[in-house]
């Protein structure tokens, strides 16, 4: 009896030796690096999570209110650090770019291993900067996109042809569902995420969902590559000269299977996002008829009434772009950037970020931040007309595809249009528009 208290003592006394030395170096550390980001008081176990609802966005948004642009907060075992305001975020997306350059990943992205070929969540790294060098240098040049312009007409084409015969396909369905659903399962609070023991069991079924959503569309991938391949063969090169075309003819650079997945992050994150932005600024369109009578004027004065707008057009139609990027700031098709990760303390704005912390960056709250945006929450395109603001990652307070060396490589009323959304990894509206034509 005298052994087990003995050994309970002795116990109990290094436990709270060891608790005191980590405060003693808890202390020192804050004094040398300085205090984390104010935030929330956690719960025991759950931290903050109660806190963040079904639209975290905006949940983030209004504490960022209460605790400022840079807060901490407890997503279970994970430390996070968000961002609400684009002077933070330019100093972790610019300033201190190499220190936030790496990603925490998702318990879902581990489905069918596609977190190890995924340019979007790979670390920096050799295979990171080749699948980089080969967007830059082979997708995404402009060379490639302007040999690819009829290419995209023609696809624009069939779209509107879609859209004036109400097509019904079946395959095209399927695939917008498909790429949906693989937005929706990543964008879910998964408790694999914010409790490590759990990711072996798959609690919720995600990365289950997920490796079927993948399998899917890696099936659809090769079966596209075999057919191209036969193509080649027997004709001795491709009727057409697209992206596959490309990829396969530097396939001493990537081999198939990084191929069908540079694809998976390519179609899922491509059309999801563009399909949104679009079904925002239609949606804005209508509840703002204003801006709509505006924007068909300066196409009718600019085009000419019943002509085909061409890409080249564009950059002579200054209310459009307008349109386009008020869209993205009140709709930001990926409302949280993807996370980065801290690689050691930094000191941002005299708090401390801690090594392995995760940093999310708001920008739907960004976008509607008050002090760096005149009536905020209102749909004004006016407010870039004249204005350098652009999107390609140096004004920071319109960030809708990142910044940095991770930044992205690309009968109802209108007063009565439900004007909210849902979330996922992208930002959907709550309920889809729909177009229902009438007689005029």
């Amino acid at each position: 009896m005298d052994i087990i208290f003995s050994c309970i003592l002795w116990f109990l006394s290094t436990w709270i030796f060891v608790l005191a030395l980590r405060s003693v170096i808890a202390r020192g550390r804050k004094a040398t690096s300085g205090e984390l980001p104010p935030g929330p008081t956690p719960f025991p176990i759950i931290g903050n999570l109660l806190k963040l609802g079904d639209k975290p966005h905006k949940s983030l948004a209004n504490l960022a209110k209460i605790h400022g642009p840079i807060m901490r907060i407890k997503l279970a075992q994970v430390t996070t650090i968000v961002i609400s305001s684009a002077t933070v975020a330019k100093e972790i997306l610019q300033n201190h770019d190499l220190s936030f350059c790496n990603r925490t990943v998702p318990d879902a992205l581990l489905a069918k291993h596609h977190d190890e070929f995924s340019m979007p969540w790979l670390p920096v790294s050799t295979a990171w900067r080749n699948l980089r060098k080969i967007s830059n240098s082979h997708i995404f040049t402009t060379q490639k996109l302007d040999a690819n312009q009829s290419l995209r007409r023609e696809k624009i084409q069939q779209l509107l042809a879609h859209v004036q015969e109400s097509c019904r396909a079946e395959t095209a369905r399927e695939f917008k569902k498909l790429v949906r659903g693989i937005m929706e399962e990543v964008g879910k609070p998964n408790l694999g995420d914010y409790f490590p023991i759990l990711r072996k069991i798959d609690l919720q079924g995600i990365r289950r969902r997920m490796g079927i959503h993948f399998g899917k569309m890696l099936d659809l991938f090769d079966g596209m590559i075999e057919q191209r391949l036969k193509q080649i063969q027997v004709y001795g090169s491709a009727v057409t000269k697209d992206m596959l075309d490309t990829l396969l003819n530097i396939s001493e650079e990537i081999d198939r299977n990084q191929i069908k997945h540079l694809f998976l992050d390519l179609f899922a994150a491509g059309t999801d996002t563009t399909s949104s932005t679009l079904e925002w600024a239609m949606t804005e369109l209508i509840h703002n008829q204003e801006a709509l009578s505006k924007a068909r004027l300066e196409t009718e004065q600019t085009i000419g009434k019943g002509n085909q707008m061409e890409e080249s057009d564009i950059s002579r139609l200054p209310y459009l772009q307008a349109i386009v990027k008020e869209t993205f700031r009140l709709h930001p098709p990926v409302p949280l950037l993807l996370p980065r990760k801290a690689s050691s303390d930094v000191e941002i704005c005299g708090y401390r970020v801690p090594e392995g912390a995760q940093v999310l960056v708001n920008v739907w709250a960004i976008g509607r931040d008050g002090t760096t945006w005149d009536d905020p929450n209102s749909f004004v395109p006016e407010r870039f007309l004249g204005s350098d603001v652009d999107v390609r990652g140096q004004n920071f307070e319109l960030i809708p595809f990142g910044a940095g060396r991770r930044i992205c490589p690309g009968g109802v009323k209108p007063e009565k249009m439900d004007m909210d959304d849902k979330f996922g990894i992208t930002l959907q509206r709550a309920q889809p528009l729909r177009a229902v034509p009438v007689a005029i």
